[in-house]
This record gives C-alpha cells, sequence and structure tokens, in this order.
C-alpha cells in the first residue's frame, strides 16, 4: 500500500484536478484482497470540496462495477505530499475496506445487500458517496427480524438496526469507560427487543439495584428480600464454597462429600413413604450424588453430622465436625442468608423457582431482574454461579424450546482475567455458555467497563460488539483485536466518542458503523446517573432524621431478611407463585393433633385438597402449604418477652418498621 502511495507521488498525481458531473470523488488506483487506494480528486480553483461529498472517516463509499455496487468503507485519509504554494496541486488518498455488495435488480437498481466482496472494482473505477437508499438498503435491510436502536453517524435519518437472532445467538458485548453510558445502552438494546418480542425470557443480573426503573412493569424484579435460593439447588463445590469457604480445610469437605448425598436419600425416603403416587424406579436413592439437585434438610445434615460425632472414639477427630456443624449452624441463622437456609419448610419447588427466574410462562414479564446487592460478599459469586449454571442446564434440559438471555452486567468481576481471582465454578458455568450455549438456545451479553481484565476467552465469543468511548490503551487494544480489517478504521474514534454514540461490530450489524443511539424517556433511565455535585454541594442537608435514617438502613442491610414467621411464611407464598397453594385462617388448632413442635411452634399435618387464593397476609393460626406438599400450621403463639425487655427478633422488627415508615414515633 506505502509503494502505491509513493509511485503517485513521484508521477505527480496527473489527472486528479479533472471535473467529473457524474457525483464521483476520485478513482480506484489500486485493490489488494480487502483494502483499496482511492485517488481523489482536487477541488478546481482551490475551491473547497462540498461538505457532503467530502469523504470522512468512517464514510460508506460505492463503487459501480458490471452488476453490482461495491460498498466501502473510509478507514484512513492523507495528503502525502502538501501543497508547498497555493495553487499547487496535491495528492488526496483515501483508504478504503471493502465491506459489502449490493446486486443489481433487473432494472438496474440495488435489489439486496450481501457482506463481503463477490465482484472486485477495478483500476480507474469511479468512486462515489453512497446515496440514501444504498445506505437504508445496507444498514437496515429488512426490518422483519430486527430492531431499530438509533441511527447512524453519516445520515440521521438511516436507522441503526440490530438483526436480534444473530445478536443474541451469537452472543453480544457492551464496552466502555465509566460513565459514557453502558447502562442506558444495555436498557435501550433490551427494551427494544422486548417490545418486538414481548414472549422474550431474559436474565439481568444487576449487581448494583439499578435497572428497575427501566424496565418498570416488564420486570420481575427478584433482590435478597424476596428471593429463594434453597441451598439444595447448589452443586457441591458451590455448597462447599457456602458450608466451608476455605478449600483448604479437606476434612471438612470429605464430611459434607459422604454425608449430602445420605441427607438427601433421608428426604426422599420419607417423600416416598408420604406420596405413594411417585412412580417406581424414577428415583434410586442410593445413587444420590453431592450434585443432584434434589432436596434435603439441613437438619438432616446435622444430625448425620451428631451421629458420626458419637461413634468416634478417638476425640482429636472431632474438631472438624464441631467446626462444620458451628458453620453451619452460623450461616443459617445469619438473616443474610434467609434467601438459601430461611425456608419456612423444605419442599421440591425447583419448577416454580425455575418458572420465577426464566419467566415460564412469561405473564407479561419477560425481563428477570436479579438484584444482587445486600447479597454477603462472601457469597455473591456463588449465588452468580448457581444462576449461570442453572441458564445453560436449563436450555439444555428444555431442548432449546425456551432461548433464554442471561446479561452479566460488571461482568470483569465474575470471569476476571487473573486465574486467581474470583470463583472458579462461576467462571466456567459462564464460559460454557459462551462457549456451548448457542447450541442450546443460550445465549450471554457481557457488559463491563474494563474489558482487559475480562477473560479474553469469554469476550472473544461475543460476535457483536457495541464499543463506547474508551481512553485506556490496552481497553482499545483488547477491542482492536476484535474488530475485522473493514472497520479498523473506526477504532480512531473510540477515545472521542460523544455520549449516546458507539461503534457497532459483528454479525449484529449489516456493517461495522458509527451509531447515535436513542434517547431513553427519563422515566426508563436506570439509576446510574453521575452525582451532580456542583447542584448538592450548593446547601447542607436539612433533616434532623436524615442521619438515623442512613444508620437504620446501614444496620438493616447488616440484618438481611430476618422477618418473623408468618412474613417468612407470607413472603414465601408470594415469591414463588404457588398454583394452587394458599395461606388460609384457621379458627383455633386442633387440639387433638398435637406434634411436637418446632421452628417457632409450627407443625406439620395433611394437605388439603389444592386452592387457588392466596390472602395478602397471615395472621394467628396460619397454615401455610406449597403445592402438592404438607402443611405448616402455627399450634401457639411464640413466647411473648417481658414487659420492657426486648429480644433481638423485636430488635430487628422494630428497626425494619422505623425503616418502612420513618415518620412514625420512636
Amino acid at each position: 500500500m506505502n509503494t502505491m502511495i509513493h509511485s503517485l507521488i513521484a508521477g505527480g498525481g496527473a489527472g486528479s484536478a479533472l471535473t467529473h458531473f457524474d457525483g464521483s470523488i476520485g478513482r480506484i488506483v489500486s485493490v489488494t484482497g480487502s483494502k483499496a487506494i482511492v485517488l481523489l480528486d482536487s477541488p478546481r480553483d482551490g475551491s473547497v470540496r462540498n461538505i457532503q461529498d467530502r469523504p470522512e472517516m468512517g464514510t460508506l463509499l460505492a463503487i459501480d462495477t458490471a452488476n453490482t455496487v461495491v460498498l466501502a468503507i473510509v478507514s484512513a485519509l492523507s495528503v502525502p505530499v502538501p501543497a508547498q504554494r497555493e495553487g499547487d496541486n496535491e495528492i488526496w488518498i483515501a483508504e478504503l475496506g471493502l465491506a459489502g455488495e449490493l446486486w443489481r435488480s433487473t432494472d438496474g437498481g440495488a435489489a439486496s445487500f450481501n457482506r463481503g466482496v463477490t465482484v472486485y472494482p477495478g483500476l480507474g473505477d469511479r468512486v462515489r458517496v453512497a446515496t440514501k437508499a444504498e445506505l437504508s438498503l445496507a444498514f437496515c435491510g429488512s426490518s422483519a427480524r430486527s430492531v431499530r436502536v438509533g441511527c447512524i453517524r453519516q445520515d440521521s435519518t438511516i436507522d441503526a438496526r440490530v438483526r436480534v437472532d444473530d445478536l443474541l445467538g451469537k452472543h453480544f458485548a457492551i464496552l466502555g469507560t465509566t460513565g459514557t453510558g453502558k447502562s442506558c445502552t444495555t436498557a435501550l438494546i433490551l427494551r427494544s427487543i422486548l417490545e418486538d418480542h414481548p414472549a422474550a425470557h431474559i436474565v439481568l443480573l444487576d449487581p448494583h439495584n439499578e435497572y428497575a426503573t427501566a424496565f418498570g412493569e416488564l420486570a420481575e424484579v427478584i433482590s435478597p428480600w424476596n428471593m429463594q435460593l434453597p441451598l439444595w439447588l447448589l452443586n457441591f463445590e458451590e455448597a462447599i464454597e457456602v458450608l466451608v469457604g476455605d478449600p483448604e480445610r479437606k476434612h471438612e469437605i470429605e464430611i459434607l462429600q459422604e454425608l449430602i448425598p445420605l441427607a438427601k436419600s433421608r428426604y426422599a425416603a420419607g417423600r416416598q413413604a408420604e406420596n405413594q403416587k411417585l412412580r417406581r424406579g424414577i428415583l434410586d436413592h442410593g445413587r444420590f450424588t453431592v450434585d443432584t439437585p434434589v432436596p434435603y434438610r439441613i437438619s438432616d445434615l446435622t444430625g448425620l453430622i451428631d451421629e458420626r460425632m458419637g461413634k468416634l472414639e478417638n476425640k482429636r477427630d472431632l474438631a472438624p465436625y464441631r467446626n462444620l456443624k458451628s458453620r453451619i449452624d452460623t450461616i443459617s441463622q445469619d438473616g443474610r442468608y434467609a434467601f438459601m437456609f430461611g425456608s419456612l419448610t423444605v419442599y421440591d419447588g425447583m419448577a416454580q423457582i425455575l418458572s420465577r427466574i426464566f419467566r415460564v410462562p412469561v405473564q407479561g414479564k419477560p425481563i428477570t431482574i436479579l438484584e444482587l446487592t445486600g447479597i454477603p460478599t462472601e457469597i455473591v459469586n456463588v449465588v452468580v454461579s448457581v444462576l449461570c449454571r442453572m441458564t445453560f442446564d436449563f436450555a439444555l434440559w428444555s431442548e432449546g424450546k425456551v432461548p433464554v438471555t442471561l446479561v452479566c452486567e460488571e461482568a470483569h468481576r465474575y470471569v476476571p482475567l487473573n486465574s486467581n481471582a474470583g470463583f472458579e465454578p462461576c467462571k466456567r458455568a459462564i464460559a460454557k455458555i459462551a462457549k456451548e450455549g448457542r447450541k442450546y438456545g443460550a445465549s450471554l451479553c457481557i457488559v463491563t467497563q474494563r474489558p482487559a481484565e475480562i477473560d479474553p476467552t469469554i469476550l472473544s465469543q461475543c460476535n457483536t460488539v457495541f464499543a463506547l468511548r474508551m481512553s485506556n490503551d490496552r481497553d482499545q487494544a483488547i477491542v482492536s483485536s476484535a474488530i475485522s480489517d473493514t472497520g479498523s478504521g473506526l477504532l480512531e474514534f473510540l477515545p472521542a466518542l460523544g455520549q449516546r454514540e458507539a461503534l457497532a461490530f459483528g454479525d449484529g450489524v449489516a456493517l461495522p458503523v458509527r451509531i447515535k443511539f436513542d434517547e431513553l424517556p427519563r422515566d426508563r433511565l436506570p439509576r446510574s446517573s453521575t452525582a451532580k455535585f456542583s447542584e448538592k454541594w450548593q446547601m447542607s442537608v436539612g433533616d434532623e432524621n436524615f442521619l438515623d435514617q442512613v444508620v437504620e438502613r446501614w444496620r438493616t442491610a447488616g440484618i438481611g431478611n430476618s422477618l418473623d414467621v408468618n412474613q417468612q411464611a407470607t413472603m414465601l407464598a408470594e415469591s414463588i407463585h404457588f398454583t394452587g397453594g394458599r395461606v388460609e385462617s384457621m379458627e383455633s388448632p386442633e387440639p387433638q393433633v398435637r406434634a411436637p413442635q418446632s421452628n417457632g411452634g409450627y407443625r406439620a399435618v395433611p394437605a388439603p385438597q389444592p386452592v387457588s387464593s392466596v390472602p395478602a397476609s397471615a395472621g394467628m393460626g396460619a397454615t401455610v402449604r406449597p403445592a402438592g406438599g404438607s402443611l405448616l400450621r402455627r399450634e401457639t403463639p411464640p413466647p411473648t418477652p417481658a414487659m420492657g425487655v426486648a429480644t433481638a427478633g423485636s430488635d430487628r422488627q422494630s428497626l425494619r418498621d422505623r425503616l418502612l415508615k420513618p415518620n412514625a414515633p420512636r
């Protein structure tokens, strides 16, 4: 390419000042593979070329051949030898990346656009700026399976559209520095898809609780306060991270590896005895593994630990059992782990959990937002691992009938480049979707502000990339390695992109293009705007109760989901959307059926016939039943503390009441 430019300089650029009235701006002087060089016409009499006909970086140019119109993107502009005196001729060079071609119809007009070039332009062919009709054919194409997300930078009247099947089926990434609009871009793209596809199935991991406002009534919002993710859904590696925490504690891990299958078998045996309708041969209780997703009781697990401790003759061997039992007791009573341990009873609600997370049926809410703020930091990666693994397994075992898209916000947290950072099962779960998910209908969206710190194996699987403004050289290099030569000239725009602007390239868009995204309505913006320091620092906070409320929120976050039993019952019924279950009120307990009371005075009773109502609250004598399961009935009220004596539970409840009603008397 440089040799050709030097030869043009030596030749003096003869003919470059010719005038053409066909709208062309230059002629082809070199074609090499996917690139071409254009010798631009110099304006006559030293006048400035019309801005509409003057090529810019990223401009789409057209080259007419016998049966096609070849489209090429300007990747570089140069004047190798500037004029020394006014009136001297100059050589203007444009380097092009050949992007695709428009095939002509029988009447001579352009009919369809195809990526790649089959008929190359020849030397001397004239080059012109692509017309609006040609831009529309190239960038818009058929609107049947594409959605609008904005307009193209070259012509604001031309829609910028993304092809939904190619975008989701082959994964995509949204990259950009903090504050460039990644959250707004993510919300805009997903909302555009949901408007045309109301029965979608999207799961969005939201580490900053910012997306609920962006989707409103379209979203099922799951937070630690209404989440149900029981321990038995975790595989062994995930359970070890929760119950042990340190992979070096081999003795405790070996104990769990032996006892968890026994606890599962004990629960399943009890269920089979209660439910005679279970078909013989479906489950072999002696063959449960530590990873089989079937329920088991924590009480059975701790009971098995006690049994083993009682059989040990050497008291020195008790330490691993004691440590393990102490750890289980501690976290099961920690309110922050209530979504994992706080269920009133253990039952097989896997179908209800999958229904809620993956929106089957959709019921007018095609996207699930999983808010991760409030989950203990030491197990956030475990929760993400469970959700990602379940996404792939759900797609696999549903045989691709329900395609699911997983949106992983702040992805560098979960799939970091550093092999010693992050949670290995979480990395594997996301990598499995990236590498194999396409076959089963599981797609991945990666959103990150630091592409240089994310595992390149994951990023390389994203066939469509939206690159917002970036100034870091390492991050730019990652984007550069992912873009084709055709759009390489656009990379020079990365540090200079404006708000709501991005470079889009890959299978999800027709051509590499600079996009101006549509603006979201104010009431649909994510809660991610930058703090307005200049405005907030003009006056002091005048509310006397402001700090009290801050402290209460702070402490309540640490307490977690420590609600009383009736509130937990109501939350359980509402969060899992029982079909045929209800919370019903009894006049009085049945004294003739007494059972040992646990769980704050609840006992198990046979389940009545299914009913459909779910009242909003449950009072004294309330009964809670999962569909097809047993009931829990309160026999007696919990002990009432003496006047003036506060309990930990009452302190927590009082704190929550004051948080929800800050103006209530203290």
